[in-house]
This record gives C-alpha cells, sequence and structure tokens, in this order.
C-alpha cells in the first residue's frame, strides 16, 4: 500500500482541520489504519487508529473527544478530522497502513505499521 497525506497548514487554536489519506493498491480496505504525528525533537507517537471495515476507532488520550478518524475504502482514503486544537497539537502528520490484514487487534505502535505516508505539517498558532 503506497500513501500520500494531505490537507495540512497553519490555524488557530480552537480551530480545525482534515487531513486525508490517498492509498494506492488493492489491499487498502483489509489493512488497519492509523495516525502518527512527530513533533520537533520528539519521537512519533500514535494519535489514534481505525479498523480495516471502519466499525472501530481508537485514539491517544491527548486527542480523545477532539479528532475523529474515518475511512472512505470506496475511495481508498483515511481521513482525521481535528478540532479544537491547541498548539501542542503542532507536529508533522503521518498516515500509516498495518502489517497485518483483516486484525481485530488494536494497533498503536510504529511496529504494527509498515506502510506509511510522507507526512503534512500541521501548525497550531496561540
Amino acid at each position: 500500500v503506497q500513501l500520500q497525506a494531505s490537507g495540512g497548514g497553519l490555524v488557530q487554536a480552537g480551530g480545525s482541520l482534515r487531513l486525508s489519506c490517498a492509498a494506492s493498491g488493492r489491499t487498502f480496505s483489509s489493512h488497519h489504519m492509523g495516525w502518527f504525528r512527530q513533533a520537533p525533537g520528539k519521537e512519533r507517537e500514535f494519535v489514534g487508529g481505525i479498523s480495516w471495515s471502519g466499525s472501530s476507532t481508537y485514539y491517544a488520550d491527548s486527542v480523545k473527544g477532539r479528532f475523529t478518524i474515518s475511512r472512505d475504502n470506496a475511495k481508498n482514503t483515511v481521513y482525521l478530522q481535528m478540532n479544537f486544537l491547541k498548539p501542542e497539537d503542532t507536529a508533522v502528520y503521518y498516515c500509516a497502513a498495518s502489517n497485518v490484514r483483516w486484525t481485530t487487534m488494536y494497533l498503536t505502535t510504529r511496529a504494527d505499521f509498515g506502510s506509511w505516508g510522507q507526512g503534512t505539517q500541521v501548525t497550531v498558532s496561540s
């Protein structure tokens, strides 16, 4: 699976952005998808994930209630809706596809994901 993330930009605190991640390949609909982010000088961290069917989503505590992940398997695209953005959300955001297919497990570590997009910058000003 090849991934292309887009939708980043500059937004004021309290604002919203929606990131998209377009996938190529025939197996997209069988992979868990995840979003990660990496701020300058910090490790890449898990933001949230969505099951292959889209029926389950799960989030890091830092974004729970503000961010929503969804997917459209017909369009081979996964989305990250980010609301009530904070300056500490500033980072490069990456989408990723799971190594395994058809799993029902929640996947939250970098090692669980084998295909990565190029990243899109999100900057939240105070």
